[in-house]
């Protein structure tokens, strides 16, 4: 006779469990998209690895490879930050409750239907442990953000993937008729690497005929960076759909960690199952104390809007190819050659653009920095693209090597 498990030791072995998965963030997956050369005789370590390129990195290299915000965080949030530091020495949870209320409030949901957390990968990450597993697939599009394809690879799932329409929107007809026991389907609106945008009434529809016991996982990293209306409202009346919320690109804080997960209680209340931990009181403030910030969303939206106009029309204009209709803060170009290649050559010049994803492997992504930064990328990437393409040896020895996450 099995001996009985408590509720507690149950969940202690959970967290136990979950505290040795590692929850990617896209700056894994860009950093480790620029490791080159040929492959070390050992395999370095995650921090070994990201480490060493960061401290090999010019001072004056141009990052625009992980959708950061370098505008960083507002005024009124720096200025929170400094002034709660003080209160670091105590265990103060009022100001995690304040975003809550605060988020609740601006969205027309009860506090009780957000959690925080440092940053939205966390809960994208326990999202896809809780609802997928060996007889309970995962289902999205490809291309797009790759952290939910590597939890269901933990949890023992199997992917599924549909490729985006023919106007790069997300195909909500094939999604949910993907898998009749589908474990979780994932929905990144802007979608990330495309910067295009799926329309709510798409996603309502995917909401209302995907299988019954599918959850839909709607990630919203990218909304306020464009027009999309978001489908939040939703959490009111149903329990088969999670919304992800993050701090990182439109206010600027992906150092700082800071996100939200909204969704019924009773489904937050599973995902506490994988781990559970108060947001840090400076995190907690910086983000209340943005959400008040009214002038925040219009100012950096104009001003990331037409930094990626400016660049896409200079693109355009000079005859390369683009993915049409971002809305983000990326954007991605079809180079017409090895990607891998081109990231290397535009690294040499000390700009540093993001990946490839293998069903575009001559397809770049390029994130949307301050508009001296898009000045000297697109001085790079003509440069870049006005040079003959290397040797097939040559650039077969510039493949990335690949990072295994431990």
């Amino acid at each position: 006779m099995s001996s009985p498990v408590s509720r507690r030791s149950f969940l202690c072995s959970m967290g136990a469990a979950a505290a040795s998965i590692p929850v990617l963030t896209e700056s894994h997956f860009a950093w480790a998209a620029q490791q080159t050369g040929a492959a070390p005789a050992k395999q370095p370590s995650q921090m070994q690895m990201m480490k060493q390129m960061m401290a090999s990195m010019p001072k004056d290299a141009v990052l625009i490879n992980a959708n950061e915000n370098p505008l960083g965080p507002c005024e009124a949030a720096r200025t929170a930050i400094a002034e709660v530091a003080a209160k670091g020495g105590r265990y103060d949870f009022l100001e995690m409750f304040s975003l809550m209320e605060v988020f609740g409030k601006q969205n027309g949901v009860e506090p009780d239907y957000v959690a925080v957390y440092a940053g939205s990968s966390e809960p994208l990450h326990y999202s896809v442990l809780k609802y997928t597993g060996p007889d309970k697939p995962l289902v999205t599009a490809n291309p797009t953000y790759e952290a939910a394809q590597r939890a269901a690879a933990i949890a023992g799932a199997k992917t599924i993937t549909k490729e985006l329409t023919s106007t790069y929107a997300h195909d909500v007809k094939a999604l949910a008729a993907a898998a009749p026991n589908a474990g979780v389907i994932y929905l990144c609106n802007p979608n990330n690497p495309t910067g295009t945008i799926t329309s709510r009434e798409d996603i309502l529809w995917l909401l209302d005929n995907k299988p019954k016991e599918t959850m839909l996982l709607v990630d919203e990293a990218y909304i306020h960076l464009s027009d999309a209306k978001s489908v939040v409202d939703q959490v009111n009346t149903r329990k088969d759909i999670i919304i992800l919320r993050t701090f990182s690109k439109v206010y600027g804080m992906a150092g700082i960690r800071a996100g939200l997960a909204v969704a019924h209680p009773e489904v937050l209340k599973k995902l506490t199952e994988c781990g559970e931990n108060a947001m840090a009181v400076t995190s907690s403030i910086a983000a209340r104390v943005s959400l008040e910030d009214k002038d925040l969303v219009p100012a950096r939206k104009k001003y990331i809007g037409e930094a990626r106009t400016e660049t896409l029309k200079f693109l355009t204009d000079c005859g390369y190819k683009i993915i049409p209709g971002s809305q983000s803060n990326c954007f991605m170009i079809d180079t017409g050659r090895n990607g891998r290649q081109v990231m290397a050559a535009m690294a040499q010049k000390k700009v540093i653009i993001g990946r490839t994803w293998p069903i575009w492997p001559n397809v770049v992504r390029v994130s949307v920095g301050t508009k001296e930064d898009m000045a000297k990328f697109r001085t790079a990437f003509k440069e870049v693209m006005d040079t003959p393409a290397k040797a097939e040896l040559e650039q077969m020895q510039r493949i990335a090597v690949p990072v295994h996450f431990s």
